[in-house]
């Protein structure tokens, strides 16, 4: 029996992970739960579940989530904070942690879960970005294990061999890492329109049912971007070792192309239950409760190059991998607080990408040394952002 921590249990993420959980309950427990402030979801989960723990990072959610379990006699303990999350995610009751905490917020969890040896599986693709080097070394100096949740990173997973993330690409015959995007909602849209886009626009994907800060990064191809420097984390490659293209349908998860001329893919419905159930269960295969790929209903497999006019966001991240250092911690801050300030309507669409240029030419590039110094780094980049979104939004 396998006890898993689910960070972010109430996002896209963790409702496919506890209906994989639910599956196979002679393989897997929930063992803590947790949420924002979505004490009304979270409640529900721990009906179903009776998890050992559930967290909200909001006090006063927490009180409410906690007089709701009492009332129904749920014997789920409550706890409320930043450090219950360390706490559950570290507990030696926990095997495996889900790290789906959307942003910088999953950060510290994560790396804690690492440092004490767990089985992580990575949704959280900004924990990485932000740290780099810092997480990978907690993961090998303390035998943890990482498995990424990312379709694309779990495609590419499924598609090179067992010692890939140990070695170099070239050592293993991999000439090139090909991640695939959807393009989302507005691959064909006029570049005049752009100004106009609206919030709930950018959150319409074609494909994809996810949150909303997600789903804005999908449409600007920044998710696609942090993808790309995760990539370049996890399987050991160079900037120019990865490549980018579109694939509209989201059959096609990524592609891994040998020197001798093969090309290997991993191709799936697009629900987030199949590469959840591969990381839950490897090296072993479960049931996903994911319909079958019929390749004559779908009849073709269209791609296409990426135009980086209508998406610079995902040229910013390719210059900030190989910029180094601590650039992609910046670009995901400012990201963070542009995407923010869009939704919000205090940005325009287009502003997205000016904002995160924009601190990307102020903010310093020290090479980071250590967690705290990161902190620091992700704090003054968010600044600098927000001093842009200050600019404009007061116009």
């Amino acid at each position: 029996m396998q006890r898993i921590t689910v960070l972010g249990a109430t996002g896209s993420i963790g409702a496919s992970t506890l209906d994989v959980i639910a599956r196979h309950p002679d393989r897997y427990r929930l063992f803590a739960a947790t949420a924002f402030k979505q004490h009304a979801r979270l409640r529900e989960i721990c009906l179903q579940f009776q998890p050992q723990f559930a967290v909200m990072v909001d006090e006063q959610a927490a009180r409410q989530l906690r007089d709701d379990l009492q009332a129904q006699g749920c014997a789920t303990e409550v706890l409320s904070g930043e450090q219950a999350l360390i706490d559950i995610a570290t507990h030696c009751d926990c095997d495996c942690v889900m790290a789906a905490i959307v942003g910088a917020a999953g950060l510290l969890p994560s790396l804690a879960a690492a440092k004490t040896g767990k089985k992580i599986l990575l949704a959280n693709k900004e924990a990485l970005v932000m740290s780099g080097a810092l997480f990978l070394d907690a993961v090998r100096d303390h035998n943890a294990t990482l498995l990424p949740i990312d379709s694309e990173h779990n495609a590419i997973f499924q598609c090179l061999p067992e010692q890939a993330m140990r070695s170099t690409p070239p050592q293993c015959g991999v000439e090139k890492i090909v991640l695939t995007a959807s393009g989302g909602p507005f691959l064909r849209k006029s570049l005049t329109e752009f100004a106009l886009i609206t919030p709930e626009q950018a959150c319409a994907h074609p494909t994809w049912n996810m949150g909303r800060k997600i789903s804005v990064d999908s449409a600007t191809l920044m998710n696609k971007g942090l993808e790309v420097i995760e990539a370049s984390l996890l399987f050991n490659a160079a900037p120019d070792q990865i490549d980018v293209v579109i694939h509209p349908q989201s059959i096609v998860h990524s592609l891994v192309r040998y020197v001798d001329g093969s090309v290997l893919a991993q191709l799936g419905n697009p629900d987030m239950r199949t590469p959840i159930a591969h990381a839950m269960a490897y090296p072993e295969r479960i049931s996903a409760g994911v319909a079958p790929l019929d390749l004559t209903q779908i009849a073709q497999l269209q791609f296409c190059a990426v135009d980086y006019q209508r998406f610079p966001c995902l040229q910013l991240a390719f210059d900030a991998l190989r910029h180094g250092g601590c650039a992609p911690a910046v670009l995901n801050a400012a990201n963070e607080v542009a995407v923010a300030a869009f939704l919000n309507t205090e940005l325009s669409y287009p502003r997205i990408a000016e904002a995160i240029s924009f601190t990307l030419e102020r903010c310093a590039m020290p090479l980071v040394s250590s967690i705290e110094h990161l902190l620091t780094i992700d704090a003054d980049a968010r600044r600098i952002a927000q001093q842009f979104v200050a600019q404009w939004s007061a116009r």
